[in-house]
């Protein structure tokens, strides 16, 4: 294959694996109540994200495959390039026969590595997180007609995945549960961190308010002895000195010493 050719398909496929990033975050982070509404005022493009959304372990297989097969095809493809790309500028410069293999590969490997993180990985997944509503319509529709085409290889992973997940005593997550599961958002806010997009006060709070499923209010439990109280017939001077005692200015009143 001549190197016009290996190049455009270099582009090809880290587009493809780009999209297929960005689709896979949009609908992990979209929320779902916006989506509905765009798509109750017509919106085609909402439509099919909360669709996704609805099978999203299936359109997640989806996105996985996708991206397999754009890495594969640059390993095929663009490192074999860039490879004999480099072999007449090491030849030039004298490098012996032995090493020219050797050193265009390390060079094409890191090139490829570095093209396929930043701009097939790194670069959608922060578009995506940004603004997942809007990207999670972008994508939904072509997304949508890609595991449609593949649904039957991406049904067979799925079912084999489920079955070695089932082996270790783990029930698959459904879409929804999966959908609001804490640990994904946890995730999602963590890099979302990590790459600038919030700052340290915003983590913590959404941090604590994702933590609040397993909250519970024993802490707030106070024994009936320590409350604050005063008995029925307490006199305006009593009621006084338990209130600046006690450091309330509501106070319980009992009633028969209860």
């Amino acid at each position: 294959m001549n190197l016009p050719a290996s190049l455009s398909i270099t582009i090809l496929l880290l587009a493809g694996n780009a999209f297929f990033v960005g689709a896979e975050f949009a609908l992990v982070a979209a929320r779902r109540v916006r989506l509905e509404r765009d798509a109750a005022r017509g919106s085609r493009t909402a439509r099919a994200a909360v669709a996704g959304i609805d099978e999203l372990s299936l359109m997640l297989a989806g996105a996985q495959l996708g991206i397999t097969m754009c890495s594969l095809g640059l390993g095929a493809v663009t490192e074999p390039a860039f490879e004999h790309l480099l072999n007449p500028p090491l030849e030039a410069v004298g490098a012996p026969g032995a090493v020219r293999h050797p050193i265009a590969f390390v060079v094409a490997l890191a090139v490829v590595t570095f093209l396929h993180m930043v701009v097939g990985e790194m670069v959608p997944k922060s578009w995506a997180i940004t603004d997942p509503e809007r990207s999670a319509r972008t994508l939904a529709v072509p997304f949508r007609a890609f595991t449609r085409i593949a649904r039957p290889l991406i049904t067979v992973l799925n079912g084999a995945t489920t079955a070695l997940v089932r082996l270790v005593r783990v029930r698959p997550p459904d879409e929804a549960e999966a959908h609001a599961d804490p640990q994904r958002l946890s995730h999602l806010i963590t890099e979302s961190r990590r790459l600038g997009l919030i700052g340290r006060a915003e983590h913590a709070l959404l941090g604590r308010a994702i933590a609040t499923h397993e909250a519970t209010i024993g802490h707030l439990i106070v024994p009936a002895d320590d409350v604050a109280a005063v008995p029925a017939d307490a006199d305006a001077e009593r009621i006084r000195r338990t209130s600046a005692d006690r450091g309330h200015t509501r106070i319980l009143v009992r009633a028969d010493g209860r």
